[in-house]
Parts: structure tokens; C-alpha cells; sequence
């Protein structure tokens, strides 16, 4: 009996592995899309703030920036923003 039991372990484990990262996707997801509706819609885009600068200005912060900071552009996707289309919160306040 139990060396019929065996050979079904790494199913079972394969299953249990692919509900869990199912389960995190979701959360991801989740997440996501609440952290992107906070933004508010009247808020000026990049390019409206620095008007000065036609050929765009990067997000990069070279400095040190908080955890939160560090969580609010991962929320808000700036590692693939493209200008113009950079929101606000990917730059220190």
C-alpha cells in the first residue's frame, strides 16, 4: 500500500506548488490594480512638470530613498514608463 502511496507524492506536491503560486499571482494582481487606482486622476503627468525638458527626464533615483518609495514605483510599474508616459510617483518627493 504505502509504495503505491509513494508514487503519487510528487503529483500531490506538484498540485499543492501550483495552487500556492496561483494563489500569489492573484494577490500580485490584486495588489497591482488597487496600488494603480490610488492615483489620482488630476494629477500632472512628467511631462507637464518638467516642460523644460524635451527630451524627457529619467526616474532613476541615484540617492537614497525610503522602503515606501522604493514600493510605490514598483506599484506604479516605472521600471518599463516610457516618456512621456511617467507617472508622478516614480520621482522623489
Amino acid at each position: 500500500m504505502t509504495d503505491k502511496l509513494n508514487r503519487f507524492w510528487p503529483l500531490i506536491a506538484s498540485v499543492a506548488f501550483a495552487v500556492l503560486l496561483a494563489a500569489n499571482a492573484a494577490q500580485s494582481a490584486a495588489t497591482l490594480k488597487e496600488a494603480r487606482s490610488s492615483l489620482p486622476i488630476d494629477a500632472p503627468s512628467a511631462q507637464q512638470a518638467f516642460a523644460d525638458a524635451p527630451d524627457g527626464v529619467d526616474p532613476i533615483v541615484t540617492g537614497p530613498v525610503s522602503a515606501a518609495f522604493k514600493q510605490r514605483q514598483d506599484a506604479a510599474n516605472c521600471d518599463s514608463a516610457v516618456w512621456p508616459n511617467i507617472p508622478m510617483v516614480c520621482y522623489p518627493d
